[in-house]
């Protein structure tokens, strides 16, 4: 069924996210793909946007206040830890029915469906910016990479790339054979060759 579709995808690339998620002291001033970020401020807004994801799905009226994810801070906490609690708050939202609701995000309301595809397209690709990043091999079954593209296809609009939106870089060409997550990390903006 869908249910068990969305939720086996969610836990491939939040599982793989939290196997690249804690990052040694030594490499947090590093370079990452996503231009904006280092290694540890990259770290940081993968977890503040994580932690907003999972309680906008699980309170999808917004009876409590979304948390700001600019102002996340992790504590003590392993950040894998944090990874999998989160998938686990996304996993229970799911099975209560959340992609064929609505979901107050900040001021907006977004389909849950919609909220869901951005999400996995989100920790996707920065899960592959932290690996690559630090040094780290990365990968997804096509199976997984594929639904987050399709979907990523019918969203992301001309007005959401370049460096005033904030959401995606222009296109770069990967060829049409590559691997399925080349060529979503191609349609992100991103140069799947990059190196640190």
């Amino acid at each position: 069924s869908d249910l068990v579709a969305t939720k086996s995808l969610f836990d491939e690339v939040l599982n793989e996210l939290a196997g690249v998620i804690d990052i040694d002291d030594d490499k947090g001033g590093l370079p990452t793909p996503c231009t904006d970020f280092d290694v540890s401020q990259l770290q940081t807004h993968v977890l503040g946007w994580l932690d907003f994801f999972a309680k906008a799905l699980a309170d999808p009226l917004a009876v409590s206040p979304r948390p700001d994810p600019a102002l996340f801070e992790l504590g003590d906490r392993p950040a894998s830890e944090f990874v999998i609690v989160a998938l686990r708050q996304i996993e229970k939202a799911i099975d209560a029915g959340i992609s064929s609701q609505m979901v107050v995000m900040s001021a907006a309301r977004m389909a849950g469906d919609g909220v869901l595809g951005m999400a996995l397209g989100e920790y996707i690709i920065h899960a592959w910016d932290l690996a690559t990043a630090t040094g780290r091999t990365y990968t997804l079954s096509d199976a997984t990479v594929d639904p987050a593209h399709d979907f990523l296809r019918t969203m992301v609009a001309p007005e959401y790339r370049g460096p005033d939106s904030g959401f995606f870089d222009a296109e770069v060409d990967v060829n049409a054979n590559a691997p399925a997550l080349d060529r979503l990390l191609g349609f992100a903006g991103r140069d799947p060759s990059w190196m640190p």
